[in-house]
C-alpha cells in the first residue's frame, strides 16, 4: 500500500511513520507533506492508496485542500481537535484519530481501511454512512474563571445572539461557546438536532409543543426559554416535518 502523511509537526510525522512501519512493514510512505500549499501542488500527481492527514496545518485547514483540487484517496485523520469529526466524514474519511495517536486505535483504523478498501462508489457511500459518528457529546464552556463541561444531551436548543452562539440547557442556563452556528451544526447529530432557521438549532427531545404561526411557519415551545420566539423558517418547515416523522 502506498500512503502519504500530511502533518506540520515533524516529531508527530516521524512517530506516525514509525508506528505504521511497525504495524504494516509492507506499507510504503511515498511522501510527507506539512502544508495546504504543498498538498495542493503534490497530491494530484501521486497515486495513493491511503492518506494520514492532520487538520490544523501551519498555513490553514486541510479541508481547504478539497476546495482547490479533486482528491479521492481514503483518509485517516490524525488531529488534536474533535470538533471536525462530522466534516471529516464528508471527505473520504475512513477514521478519525485524536492525538496523541494510540497504537491500538491506529491498528484498528488501518484494519478498517483494509476491510473496506473498495472502489465502487456505492460501497464507499455505504462505508461513510456506517462510520459516521453520532455527533459531539459535550461542549467545554467558560464560566467566569472556570471551565465547565456541558453534555450535549442536556442542551435544549442553541441560538445566535449579538454575534455570539449560546447553549440553552434543561436547567435553564445559558453558555457562550466559541463556535459559529454553522460550525456547531456540523458537530451535532442530525438525528437529535435540527436547524430550524439561521438563529436556532433545536433538540428533538425538548420540543414541548409546536403550533401554527403566520405565513405558513411554525412556532416551537421550549421549557424555560423566553428570550425570543422559536420560529421554524418557512423554507425549513417541510424538511422539519420530515425530520420529526422519520
Amino acid at each position: 500500500m502506498r500512503y502519504l502523511i500530511l502533518e506540520d509537526e515533524k516529531i508527530a510525522s516521524n512517530r506516525l511513520k514509525e508506528m505504521i512501519a511497525n504495524l504494516r512493514p509492507d506499507y510504503h510512505c511515498v511522501l510527507t507533506l506539512d502544508s495546504v500549499e504543498s498538498a495542493v501542488i503534490s497530491l494530484p500527481a501521486l497515486k495513493l492508496d491511503l492518506v494520514f492527514m492532520d487538520i490544523q496545518l501551519a498555513d490553514g485547514n486541510s479541508f481547504d485542500i478539497f476546495d482547490q483540487i479533486k482528491f479521492d484517496a481514503p483518509i485517516i485523520y490524525t488531529t488534536a481537535y474533535d470538533e471536525y469529526a462530522l466534516k471529516a466524514f464528508k471527505s473520504n474519511s475512513v477514521d478519525y484519530l485524536l492525538k496523541p495517536i494510540d497504537p491500538v486505535e491506529l491498528a484498528g483504523a488501518i484494519a478498517k481501511f483494509e476491510k473496506h478498501s473498495v472502489k465502487d462508489d456505492k460501497d464507499v457511500t455505504q462505508l461513510m454512512q456506517s462510520l459516521k459518528p453520532e455527533g459531539k457529546e459535550r461542549f467545554v464552556v467558560k464560566v467566569g474563571e472556570h471551565l465547565k463541561s456541558v453534555l450535549t444531551k442536556n442542551v435544549q436548543l442553541i441560538y445566535s445572539q449579538d454575534k455570539g452562539t449560546y447553549l440553552f440547557t434543561d436547567d435553564g442556563k445559558r453558555f457562550l461557546v466559541d463556535y459559529t452556528m454553522d460550525r456547531v451544526e456540523e458537530m451535532l447529530s442530525p438525528k437529535e438536532f435540527f436547524r430550524i432557521s439561521r438563529k436556532f438549532l433545536v433538540h428533538i427531545d425538548y420540543i414541548k409543543d409546536i403550533v401554527s404561526y403566520t405565513n405558513s411557519r411554525l412556532e416551537i415551545m421550549i421549557d424555560g426559554f423566553t428570550d425570543d420566539q422559536v420560529i421554524v423558517a418557512r423554507e425549513r418547515v417541510s424538511d422539519f416535518k420530515v425530520w420529526l416523522d422519520r
